[in-house]
């Protein structure tokens, strides 16, 4: 039977109980008595050493262990929390052909955010392209194409600003959470690495900053060959660019059997939209309405997936407020080829 850690007001009443039955004739309940006193303070001791106890029942359990327990817990089975990764990507500078731009020179985003130029680049023609890598680690640090940068260090010749190029600056993750982390310790207490199992390159692939799902494919390519995919949830677009399948790439050929042909891809972002009709019709179910949907693919879409079409009217109807709907886009299950995934679109309110 589980343990009931008792309350305040319960310790204290014990106490007050034990004292009057230890001391016949005594008030242990008088407000402003010594022994009323006494047996709070003894209660408030106790109520703490309950407290320290319970928290200490939560560390020692995987799966409510908080904080760096949790990381000491991972670390025994070789489990890392995932540091934040900075964003990466080039900036283009204007300026007076033959200029020169250092390496390591800092530019800085109106909001603060800042990077450093990766190498040492010359004008020629009047622009530079420059590499880039954002100083802290984290998704603040990604930047959209056409972003404006300022050197914080005027360089002869040089512009003043600069403007981030078509690629964006992207690549940017932030620190793992707990609950992130408790899964894949789970994830690798329950699958155990098999030196190649199809569960092994899910989980290198989520071992890689950013990475938030990943999905395994066998022999879609031909006998002897791995096919993986996976999403980043967190970034502004979940389907990784380039660049970071690059990095998945590199990271998983460094642990793969060498006879593993192994191609890692982005998912193929298929929109799905959405037009309901709902009773009744508020700002607020609205929001909620979203943010069920938002979870449904979070949770079912994946490369190759059907989204049911029950689920979609299951989700809308589990909208706090929602008390009737009627959805008529999409208006049968959405199926998807080898590659293509569900990415949220966008609702039209009837």
């Amino acid at each position: 039977m589980a343990f009931t850690r008792p309350d305040l007001p319960t310790l204290i009443n014990r106490a007050e109980a034990d004292i009057e039955t230890r001391l016949p004739g005594a008030d242990a309940r008088l407000r402003r008595s010594n022994l009323n006193v006494l047996a709070r303070v003894h209660s408030g001791a106790a109520h703490g050493l309950y407290g320290y106890l319970e928290w200490i029942s939560r560390q020692v359990i995987i799966d409510t262990a908080d904080g760096d327990i949790l990381e000491r817990h991972a670390s025994i089975w070789g489990v890392e929390r995932k540091a934040a990764s900075p964003a990466v990507g080039n900036i283009t500078v204007s300026g007076t052909s033959g200029a020169i731009i250092p390496a390591d020179s800092t530019l800085a985003r109106s909001d603060g955010a800042q990077y450093t130029t990766d190498a040492e680049a010359t004008v020629a023609g009047g622009t530079a392209t420059i590499a880039v890598t954002a100083v802290e680690g984290g998704q603040a640090g990604n930047a959209a194409a056409a972003s404006s940068l300022s050197f914080d260090t005027p360089i002869t010749g040089v512009s003043a600003s600069a403007t981030v190029d078509a690629a964006a600056l992207t690549g940017g993750a932030d620190i793992e959470v707990d609950d992130d982390l408790r899964a894949r310790l789970l994830a690798r207490i329950q699958t155990p690495p098999h030196g190649g199992a199809a569960h092994d390159y899910i989980a290198w692939a989520l071992e890689v900053a950013g990475v938030t799902r990943a999905w395994v494919y066998p022999a879609e390519l031909g006998l002897g060959t791995i096919t993986v995919r996976f999403v980043r949830d967190d970034d502004a677009s979940l389907i990784p660019d380039a660049a970071e399948v690059a990095a998945v790439q590199a990271y998983i050929d460094g642990l793969r059997p060498v006879t593993a042909g192994v191609t890692v891809a982005a998912p193929i972002a298929v929109t799905l939209n959405f037009t309901i009709d709902i009773t009744p019709d508020t700002a607020a179910i609205r929001a909620a309405i979203e943010a069920e949907l938002r979870d449904l693919l979070r949770r079912e879409a994946e490369p190759g997936a059907t989204i049911l079409l029950s689920h979609i009217r299951e989700a809308v109807s589990l909208a706090t407020g929602e008390s009737d709907h009627i959805l008529t886009v999409p208006a049968a299950n959405v199926t998807h080829t080898t590659g293509q995934m569900a990415t949220f679109g966008a609702i039209t309110w009837a």
